[in-house]
């Protein structure tokens, strides 16, 4: 896992250093990069559409991207902690299924956004 990035190298992106998780947030919001790099899979957005939904600058979004592939180990360790932690309280959870039409649709739409 590559070590996280200093405060400098994001213009967008910043440590909550009050939160459990090491991942970085959407400078001055309570919202993680990786729940907007998400939601933009999810729906299928371009940048310029997650930007408008999201109300950020169009750049912010590319740093989102960016800090997302980048660091995928991290989000997908702190994606886990948090299930497991979940499951420890009796919260329900259905099956995360990650199958190659998923994995196939992830890399076509990470492709398509940076065109």
């Amino acid at each position: 896992m590559k070590n996280q990035p200093t405060k400098t190298q994001w213009q967008y992106l910043e440590a909550r250093p009050d939160s459990w998780r090491k991942q970085l947030y959407i400078k001055g919001r309570k919202l993680r990069a990786r729940t907007v790099w998400s939601d933009m899979f999810v729906n299928e957005d371009t940048p310029s559409e997650a930007a408008e939904n999201w109300d950020l600058p169009l750049q912010a979004i590319f740093e989102v991207i960016d800090y997302c592939q980048s660091h995928q180990a991290l989000l997908e360790q702190e994606a886990e902690m948090e299930h497991k932690y979940l499951e420890e309280k009796g919260v329900k959870l259905e099956p995360r299924v990650v199958n190659k039409e998923n994995w196939y649709k992830l890399q076509t739409w990470l492709i398509k956004i940076h065109l």
